[in-house]
């Protein structure tokens, strides 16, 4: 009797190791050693082939696209912060390595690395009720990118229930009384870990700001990340009320109180590390809003040469700082770093012989070696009340949070003009218009003159990525608009532009500062005193050398920090 021929070994073969025998990119029996391998440690032969380099990822995603004849992505090209979120479990998306591109009408497009899974099909489409579509995507990007958004965030979220994690939370005393029901909410264990992994995230992205805000219909999470918005998630409207009041227990806020703005603090502790944040509730329309602001310490302890003072600035600077008596203004708009600037010069001061005192509103960074004093208008405890106790304390530097009215404005001079160095913020644009300011208040224009020694403005602008800038070519009329002179462009140098890679925000990363400093010289003095506008004030200072805001944006675009479109946007003259 005849024997049957012996089936082809590839015929055993199915899914991806059946189209990679066939494409020629696997021997037979290489396949079958890797399904077989697969198998056993529980993984999916698209691993399993990544692990042992069989066929490298970029040849693979061609050859599963030519072979299927579906479309084929390179995720590079992608902006990740725009796709969907929410749409799929990131436990699902992790264990079947797949990311959702998008959704048209019932259709649910995908990126992942083998199609012809049909058990994750039928997963997500169980899960989302949507038709899935597959796109094919290299497996080491695809992995790189899942990696982000759900491993380590499982990973953090794991470290948190083994109590790697924890608030620093009031004590009941403290608390505010509580219903049933707000107690529910506040200890609502999905919400406990949706904010958990919030900060975590925050934290880890370089993140400056956490948004949390309700609108009628949707609930959306914004992170600043060098200064730029971004929006990170929408999570279920239903969790905003139960959110708010997680924050606000753990913030040391009235839990009860919904209907006006409240602020407070609140501490994460990381081990032996401790991660300060401050916070602010806002009632709108749809409920409360919630900005958390993540204080980092080491950033008051970089010291002076890493803030981006050119030369002439940073030696005015320490001239000013360490003169026995008078008052230095830091200005600019909130989140330009004015308070780093100052808790830099605080350290620069801080020795033992000298008895440092600050009030604020709140105190954002712990300073070693420094009398802090928190704002508390409740009980009396305001800026003006604590200079003048101040005075009573025998202080050799007084920093006052901020000059928002003449009382304070008044007991902060008296003091620069009685042996003590006063340092302060205000909000202003510029440095001459902060004079201008001051005598809007109120302050008579010789205590002006008399006891201000320098005012720095600044803004931060968003630093290039060193891994991907490349030289722009701008036209010589645009750059001369901008503020080059002619002279300025005919050296041997480049701009640069922003272009986008892996390790950055759209081509840039971390912040560089822009700074205007302009000491008070006799001249300025007597156009203070003959109630000079501020136009007058800064036609002076440019004569003495003092460059304006956007004249040391420049000298940023020259060194390849920024480019000139940041400096344009920040500087805005």
């Amino acid at each position: 009797m005849e024997t049957p021929l012996a089936e082809p070994l590839h015929s055993t073969l199915s899914g991806v190791a059946r189209v990679l025998v066939h494409a020629g990119k696997l021997q037979p029996k290489a396949a079958e050693e890797l399904a077989r391998s697969a198998k056993e440690k529980k993984t999916s032969f698209v691993a399993a082939v990544m692990a042992a380099s069989a066929v490298s990822p970029t040849e693979l995603a061609h050859t599963l696209a030519h072979a299927l004849a579906l479309p084929l992505l390179d995720l590079n090209a992608l902006d990740t912060q725009k796709l969907p979120r929410n749409i799929i479990d990131t436990k699902l998306a992790a264990q079947y390595q797949v990311l959702v591109l998008g959704r048209r009408g019932s259709r649910l497009f995908i990126a992942g690395a083998d199609p012809t899974d049909q058990e994750a099909v039928e997963r997500i489409k169980f899960a989302t009720q949507l038709s899935p579509e597959w796109v094919i995507v290299e497996h080491d990007k695809l992995a790189k990118l899942v990696e982000g958004s759900t491993t380590s965030a499982n990973e953090a979220l794991e470290s948190i229930s083994g109590g790697d994690f924890e608030f620093d939370v009031t004590d009941e005393e403290n608390a505010a009384p509580e219903t049933a029901d707000v107690q529910t909410d506040v200890e609502d264990a999905p919400v406990v870990r949706f904010l958990q992994k919030m900060l975590i995230d925050a934290i880890n992205m370089r993140a400056s700001d956490l948004h949390f805000e309700p609108y009628e219909y949707h609930y959306r999470v914004r992170f600043r990340i060098d200064g730029e918005l971004r929006e990170i998630t929408q999570p279920p409207i239903a969790i905003k009320d139960k959110l708010a009041s997680r924050i606000k227990v753990i913030s040391r806020m009235d839990i009860a109180e919904r209907r006006v703005p409240q602020d407070g603090r609140m501490k994460l502790k990381f081990g032996n590390k401790a991660i300060d944040f401050r916070v602010s509730t806002l009632p709108t329309l749809f409920g409360e809003k919630i900005v958390i602001r993540i204080l980092d310490p080491s950033s008051a302890k970089l010291g002076i040469e890493a803030l981006g003072y050119e030369k002439i600035e940073k030696e005015r600077l320490l001239a000013c700082i360490h003169r026995p008596y008078g008052m230095i203004l830091v200005t600019g708009p909130t989140g330009s770093g004015k308070t780093v600037s100052l808790y830099t010069c605080l350290n620069i001061l801080n020795q033992p012989g000298v008895n440092i005192a600050t009030v604020e509103d709140p105190a954002e960074i712990n300073l070693p070696g420094v009398n802090q004093v928190n704002v508390n208008d409740k009980a009396g405890l305001t800026f003006a009340a604590a200079l003048k106790a101040f005075l009573r304390q025998d202080p050799d530097v007084i920093m006052v949070g901020e000059i928002r009215d003449l009382d304070t404005a008044d007991i902060a001079i008296k003091a620069a003009q009685t042996g003590h160095m006063v340092m302060s913020t205000l909000h202003t644009n510029d440095a001459p218009s902060t004079l201008t300011r001051l005598l809007n208040m109120g302050v008579a224009p010789f205590n002006i003159a008399s006891s201000i020694l320098l005012i720095t403005a600044q803004r931060l602008a968003r630093r290039l990525c060193e891994n991907c800038k490349v030289p722009a070519d701008y036209p010589r009329e645009a750059m001369v608009r901008a503020g080059f002179a002619e002279v300025d462009l005919d050296g041997n140098w480049k701009p640069y532009r922003a272009v986008g890679c892996s390790n950055c925000n759209n081509g840039y990363r971390g912040r560089v500062g822009l700074y205007q400093v302009m000491p008070i010289t006799d001249a300025i003095q007597r156009i203070i005193l003959a109630l000079g506008t501020a136009v007058d004030i800064a036609d002076q200072a440019r004569k003495e050398g003092v460059r304006d805001l956007r004249a040391s944006g420049l000298i940023k675009v020259r060194a390849g920090m920024t480019t000139l479109e940041e400096v344009i946007s920040v500087t805005n003259e």
